[in-house]
């Protein structure tokens, strides 16, 4: 997946700024949906003892204790693991995606390098189920990886495709996800319904990030919101409720605003002072 050029780590989290000249200014799309609390205590612990569990050198550990230390350091950096794979699996697919996209465009493309990085790490499967939901949903690109922005909220973003599908234009975003044991891909979530009514919500589009040139959003008149899990055994598209689309919308400007509170807080100073005993000669007079 190419990585927005107008895009920057930063401790407030990923923001974007107007052009390659100008600082960032407003966060993503992701970080302000990123301020909506999340449970996984009970995940981490799964994978931390699952991944202890199948250590193949625990049988070793025992009777050691610097070992069966060794091994819960092991366990402990599990769900990152997995996290951090998960993750460069999806850069891959997202990459993948891109380049079918950019093909059936007519413009320069990497499909094979992409398509040859998934087989790499075992991944193809994901590139095939993509192609055979291209071609059977009849997929006309539009706007691959398009960037952008919000003002009157504000906040940036970019949308994984713009395309017309059966003569009406959708806003796509992919999601690559793991299979269940009955072999169907997992269930998305149902925030992604605000990663895409925010991309719907946006007032203009990048046209040039060197220049800093951007033109009017065309794309945000009664789309259809597409999220695309894609999976090894199939690709699943579901599509975002209109009727539940202004309530998602609220969310995550509330959430936009938990956002600008949190990175107030960070840059108001320290929050927490050292402080000295009392002078000695004010104790004994107290």
């Amino acid at each position: 997946m190419t990585d927005p050029l107008l895009a920057h780590a930063t401790e407030y989290g990923r923001m974007y700024a107007r052009s390659t000249s100008e600082q960032f200014s407003v966060p993503s799309i992701t970080t302000v949906i990123s301020q909506q609390p999340h449970g996984l205590d009970g995940w981490f612990g799964y994978m931390g003892a699952s991944s202890l569990a199948k250590d193949p050198l625990l049988s070793d550990c025992l009777g050691s204790p610097a070992k069966i230390k060794q091994a819960i350091n092991r366990a402990a950096r599990a769900a990152e693991t997995y996290r951090d794979d998960a993750a460069r699996r999806g850069d891959r697919v997202h990459t993948y995606c891109e380049q079918v996209a950019l093909r059936a465009l007519g413009r320069p493309h990497a499909m094979k390098e992409a398509r040859e990085a998934l087989a790499a790490n075992g991944e193809e499967a994901f590139a095939v189920r993509f192609d055979e939901w291209w071609e059977l949903f009849r997929v006309e690109p539009l706007a691959p990886e398009i960037t952008v922005w919000n003002k009157a909220v504000g906040y940036a973003g970019t949308l994984d495709l713009v395309a017309r599908i059966n003569g009406r234009i959708c806003l796509i975003d992919y999601k690559t996800k793991g299979t269940t044991r009955d072999g169907q891909v997992k269930s998305l979530d149902d925030k992604v319904v605000m990663q895409l009514v925010a991309g719907m919500k946006a007032e203009e589009s990048l046209v040039d990030p060197v220049a800093g040139i951007w033109e009017p959003w065309k794309y945000g008149e009664d789309p259809v919101l597409l999220a695309v899990a894609i999976g090894e055994t199939e690709v699943r598209p579901v599509r975002a409720n209109p009727e539940v689309l202004k309530h998602h919308w609220w969310k995550f400007c509330a959430l936009r605003r938990v956002w600008e509170l949190s990175a107030d807080t960070i840059s108001a100073g320290t929050a927490l002072l050292p402080i000295a005993p009392p002078p000695l000669a004010q104790a004994r007079t107290a």
